[in-house]
């Protein structure tokens, strides 16, 4: 029988490991957002990678029909729409003709690679401010692209339209409302469905769809609202190989497939799951037709991603057996299903799915770490009771290593990680931030605090007017949960988080006495601030999650860490870009500031060529790197290997 090699002893926190930041980092195609949209035309597949050691542009790839990897946008280009903020629905394809948003100008470009052209812009410049476009559709008999557009005036709000683009012309074809998105096409181009929306909602809240015929012009008539609504969100109108519109509703208060059948809507497999994925960014697809019977689909239950066909006469649903727990960006074409698809303990990949056969390939993404899996935490679901008598949940990752174990009588440090959003959810994908940390010894709590999507709408919903509350409960927690069944040491407790996730790691930091330390990244500390000077996208978000301002200024001035600085004191790192136009520099500033003035230990790492999010390979290094000596200070243990804390960060 083999013999099992006895791991060595030594300190949590202080474990070698086989994951330097540097390896996080050049393996950044790994972490769940270096792949994202997919679009197919004819044989050829297509998509979005980030390249984060070209100064973090990015490029759509292509896959011809011999297998063949391209990239299939000009070099030097990067590919990038700013509308929203966050962008998505980059681009699309057609007739080997790429149409895509160049992030320099964001104007609509088109460009034949095969043919040797100059890209081509398509979008005018306007005559004063800038456009953005986003999501955008093909319409070849007329020969334009429809698409939202977003115009920026040079003083005041933007404002968003459905328009059609043709070269060198744009023509606005729906307006009025405060966002558009999703525009679909009917197969014989004689219909047009899209989802709109309005202050103070985020689409997520609820939102409408409409239905409109086209003239022969490709004019909208005879428009109307068909689903939808202040209190239901619609998701992915998308039209199947018989003209039949379908959408995800969460009518019922989970978000499932329904079929319009010209004067009402109907639920194709109604069950406790969600087929949706909050609309932060564009473009995002759940689900697509096998044939005009066979629908194939995503859907999440209790924090796992499921592959499935639906028969879409009988309802039936049937799973399809695929090793990846994160699905996203779903397109089918025939027999054949293309995903981005990761696992606890499988990097995040670009997928093709063969229906008959059952077999799956990887097509693109990272080669398997050369470690090999062995040395990966897998995520433990937990459920633990939280404050109002409510249940949260979270994925556990104990400190794992191949070779290292704990000392006798010890309990590892714990990392809280609360996730941004704060409408979104953690993933089960391989993430090498996390593994960075557990193979050095620390335990990861990734918290599904209330408001998190994927649990159902009344889930997402109980952090409605209690955001700064709920999701800091829910963190405090899990915590303590960990620390009582002996998970965790109680003495050497942390919390991280990023954007809204910052924020729900400086209110614990301010308003509890349970973590010792905190690693803020572009977090928010005034909600006020966040209220009056955010984008147009989120700008009445914190009506919804914490109450109309300036009517309830009094509880945006409770829930704001920066007026109560006197209550933190624990040591913090912050990280912040200094172009991020979404938690602008001065939230950071204000908080270092008024520590500093206290005495508190607190470290500040800027990065100018950063906005909301890293995405250069050498500031993500350096912020791990900053990050770690961080704690190793705090809880008293030298990492293995690793640049001194000097180095790397300056108080």
């Amino acid at each position: 029988m083999p013999v099992t090699p006895q791991k060595r002893k030594a300190p949590f926190g202080a474990w070698p490991s086989p994951m330097a930041a540097a390896d996080v980092v050049a393996r950044s195609t790994e972490l769940r957002h270096g792949l994202g949209q997919m679009a197919l035309d004819g044989d050829d597949v297509y998509w979005i990678e980030g390249r984060p050691h070209e100064g973090g542009r990015n490029i759509v790839g292509r896959r011809d029909a011999h297998g063949r990897l391209h990239d299939a946008s000009p070099p030097g280009i990067s590919v990038r729409t700013l509308a929203h903020e966050y962008g998505g629905g980059d681009f699309t394809a057609a007739s080997g003709v790429l149409y895509y948003v160049a992030e320099a100008d964001q104007r609509i470009c088109a460009w034949n690679a095969r043919s040797g052209a100059l890209p081509t812009p398509w979008s005018p410049l306007p005559e004063s401010g800038t456009d953005r476009f986003a999501d955008l559709v093909v319409d070849p008999p007329r020969n334009r692209l429809l698409c939202i557009r977003e115009h920026h005036p040079r003083s005041g709000e933007a404002s968003n339209a459905l328009v059609a683009v043709t070269r060198g012309a744009v023509t606005t074809i729906a307006s009025g409302a405060d966002f558009y998105a999703s525009p679909a096409l009917s197969p014989d181009g004689s219909r047009l469905a899209w989802l709109q929306w309005n202050h103070p909602n985020m689409p997520w809240d609820g939102c409408e769809l409409w239905l409109a015929e086209l003239d022969e012009r490709g004019t909208p008539t005879a428009a109307r609202c068909i689903a939808g609504g202040m209190q239901e969100s619609i998701f992915q109108p998308t039209w199947s190989p018989d003209a039949l519109l379908y959408f995800v509703s969460d009518r019922s208060g989970w978000a499932n497939l329904y079929r319009w059948d010209g004067d009402s809507a109907h639920a194709v497999c109604p069950m406790a799951a969600e087929f949706a994925a909050p609309q932060w960014v564009f473009g995002e697809s759940t689900f697509g037709f096998a044939s005009a019977t066979v629908a194939v689909c995503a859907f999440t239950s209790g924090g796992f991603w499921r592959l499935a066909t639906i028969d879409l006469a009988s309802g039936e649903l049937n799973g399809i057996p695929v090793p990846h727990s994160d699905i996203a960006h779903l397109r089918v074409a025939g027999r054949k299903v293309y995903y981005r698809g990761g696992a606890p303990t499988l990097a995040t990949s670009l997928i093709e799915l063969d229906l008959d056969s059952g077999a799956f390939a990887t097509f693109r993404g990272p080669e398997p770490h050369r470690l090999g899996v062995g040395i990966f935490s897998a995520p433990e679901p937990i459920e633990f009771p939280s404050s109002g008598g409510s249940t949260a949940r979270g994925f556990l990752y104990p400190p794992h290593n191949e070779s290292y174990t704990g000392e006798p009588g010890t309990r590892p440090p714990l990392i809280v990680i609360s996730h941004g959003g704060p409408t979104a959810a953690a993933s089960t994908a391989l993430d090498l931030k996390i593994q960075f940390w557990t193979t050095r010894g620390f335990a990861v709590l990734d918290v599904n605090y209330r408001g998190s999507t994927g649990f159902g709408r009344a889930y997402r919903e109980a952090l409605n007017g209690a955001w700064g509350c709920a999701d800091v409960d829910d963190c405090v927690a899990g915590a303590l949960y960990l620390v009582a069944r002996g998970s965790a040491d109680p003495d050497r407790l942390a919390i991280r988080g990023s954007s809204a996730g910052g924020y729900t790691c400086l209110c614990a930091l301010t308003f509890h006495d349970v973590f010792h330390a905190g690693a803020c990244y572009y977090g928010v500390s005034d909600l006020e601030a966040l209220a009056r000077d955010t984008h147009k996208f989120e700008s009445h978000y914190t009506d919804t999650l914490v109450g109309p301002y300036p009517e309830r200024r009094d509880l945006y001035r409770e829930r704001s860490p920066i007026h109560f600085i006197d209550r933190l004191a624990c040591p913090l790192i912050i990280f912040q870009g200094l172009q991020d136009e979404i938690v602008p520099p001065s939230q950071s500033e204000s908080v270092v500031t008024a520590l500093r003035a206290k005495g508190i230990a607190v470290e500040y790492l800027t990065f100018a060529d950063e906005g909301h999010g890293f995405r250069h390979a050498s500031n993500g290094r350096r912020a791990l790197e900053a990050e770690l000596a961080f704690y190793a200070r705090l809880f008293g243990f030298t990492p293995a290997g690793e640049p001194s804390a000097a180095a790397v960060a300056a108080p």
